[in-house]
């Protein structure tokens, strides 16, 4: 059976027909980071991350971008409160909210461009607009002119004569029409900025979305998602900007997660009721917390409480005993093959219920991934094989077996039975990175020790800047290139240098 999606562009369940064969492009709207990552982030990530695993069990190979928005007002007044480069405390947060997420054990996309870098794209984007008549330039400040995108609202069902409609030009604004919004900003004092063909400035927040897509995906591609509060303007802009600089299709499939919600309450700083992924943590096991959001379908709002979550830890804990049955009574059949021959009638029925279950399983994820029908699936697996063992005490350790690597395969799918070890390695990587770079930094800085990564790093940064300004080139470039043999990257900008850890990229 084929995958069907619902498609928030056309308002029905579509077959999946990827742009290549056997192949899933994916782009996801990431996290603006001026703050710790909460459990409205988690939502959204860990129903992509099981929609990326589904198609990966499917056979599809996948590359999975989602963008990383280091250049937003919000991170401008963020950084200005604590008086440090807008950049330096954007990265700060990139590297906690991507390490709480890991924590709760969702997977990385395959690469998260920033923003900041991806600046002469997007202004190459923007002047295609401004040549083919969709963009305009008012003292430095650049606007996409949305009457002229015929097909703007098609996403959000919204018409431009509704739109109009009590629309207003703000206060400031140089735009012509009050439905026309930023694709280039110009600079303000004490704001990153960039060269561009209109002055210094900095991108609209919308522009980024659609430029990093078509760079690392191309146009068409595959799957693009985000949160339900992204339709309107900002994924709606995405569409516009895109096609109209290429004149291609901008993405097949858009797929947009539920909001959740605080019992009962939209989650909100004025409410107080924003949870944060590591406070959560503290309570919470992370297999519980992505079991209670696999009870949701992704286009569903979930309602957050403890009561759900200590429902989930129950269910969970059923599902677990039924996989350490499974592991005892099959050990020891790792390498024998299945053989229906030597089951018998009772077991061959199981057989059948280990069948149907994967089956089963399957047609719920096929239509639109609904992952609460799988669940229910699963608990429907486990309460028939919890019935088979009682009445069979002793049973074909082969068939006990293959139940397990069943079970074990399409919970999986919805990120349960993660092994434990991976925050433990991750942070044995991070001891030796640590005593690598204390060793570096010991030579330019005093107390070393009981700094953090980034703590040590921030001091090698200042020491490196210092050494520019004296023209001590032979200090700057032994420390770009000491940190560099440990795997750190130092670019430098317009508003200071700033780092980050080296990553491969493969497409």
């Amino acid at each position: 059976m084929t995958i069907k999606i619902y498609n928030t562009l056309s308002r029905k369940k579509e077959e999946f027909k990827p742009v290549e064969k056997n192949r899933v492009k994916m782009y996801v709207c990431g996290m603006t980071v001026y703050s710790d990552a909460h459990i409205g982030h988690a939502r959204t990530y860990y129903a992509f991350d099981v929609i990326r695993r589904y198609f990966e069990y499917k056979g599809y190979k996948v590359f999975y971008v989602q963008n990383i928005t280091d250049v937003d007002d919000k991170i401008i007044t963020a950084a200005n409160q604590e008086g440090i480069d807008a950049l330096e405390y954007s990265r700060r947060f990139t590297t906690r909210c991507l390490n709480d997420l890991d924590k709760l054990g969702i997977r990385r996309a395959d690469i998260y461009p920033k923003a900041s870098e991806t600046i002469p794209d997007m202004i190459k984007m923007i002047q295609e607009i401004i040549d083919k008549g969709y963009g305009y330039e008012v003292d430095g400040d650049v606007y996409f002119s949305v009457e002229k995108f015929s097909e703007y609202g098609k996403l959000s069902g919204q018409k431009l004569k509704d739109l109009m409609s009590g629309a207003r030009i703000q206060p400031g604004e140089k735009k012509h029409s009050p439905l026309d919004f930023a694709l280039w900003k110009k600079a303000k004092p004490g704001e990153p900025s960039w060269d561009s063909p209109w002055g210094k400035g900095r991108p609209g927040w919308h522009i980024e979305c659609s430029t990093m897509s078509s760079k690392y995906l191309g146009l068409p591609f595959d799957i693009h998602g985000g949160g339900m509060d992204l339709r309107f303007p900002h994924h709606e802009n995405e569409i516009a900007q895109a096609e109209a600089a290429t004149g291609k299709q901008f993405a097949r499939y858009w797929m947009h997660i539920g909001l959740l919600t605080v019992e009962g309450e939209k989650m909100s700083k004025s409410l107080g009721n924003i949870i944060n992924i590591k406070d959560l943590l503290k309570k919470w096991d992370p297999e519980v917390v992505r079991f209670f959001f696999a009870q949701t379908h992704y286009r569903s709002p979930p309602d957050f409480s403890e009561k759900a979550l200590k429902n989930a830890e129950k269910g969970l804990t059923k599902i677990h005993r039924l996989k350490e049955k499974l592991e005892n009574l099959a050990s020891g059949s790792s390498k024998e093959k299945l053989d229906e021959k030597k089951l018998n009638i009772m077991e061959k029925n199981y057989l059948k219920t280990v069948e149907d279950f994967k089956k089963n399983f399957e047609k719920t994820m096929d239509d639109d991934f609904n992952t609460p029908q799988a669940v229910a699936v699963i608990f429907d697996f486990v309460n028939k094989s919890n019935k088979f063992l009682k009445d069979n005490p002793a049973p074909n350790k082969v068939l006990c077996r293959y139940a397990l690597d069943t079970l074990t395969c399409l919970g999986s799918i919805l990120t349960l039975f993660q092994p434990k070890k991976v925050e433990e390695e991750k942070d044995v990587v991070d001891k030796v990175l640590l005593k690598k770079l204390q060793k570096i930094a010991s030579k330019y800085v005093t107390d070393v020790e009981g700094k953090s990564i980034e703590e040590l790093m921030d001091s090698l940064l200042q020491v490196r800047e210092k050494a520019r300004e004296d023209k001590d080139w032979n200090t700057a470039d032994g420390i770009r290139e000491k940190l560099n043999s440990i795997g750190f990257e130092i670019q430098d900008t317009g508003s200071g240098p700033v780092w980050r850890r080296k990553t491969k990229i493969i497409k």
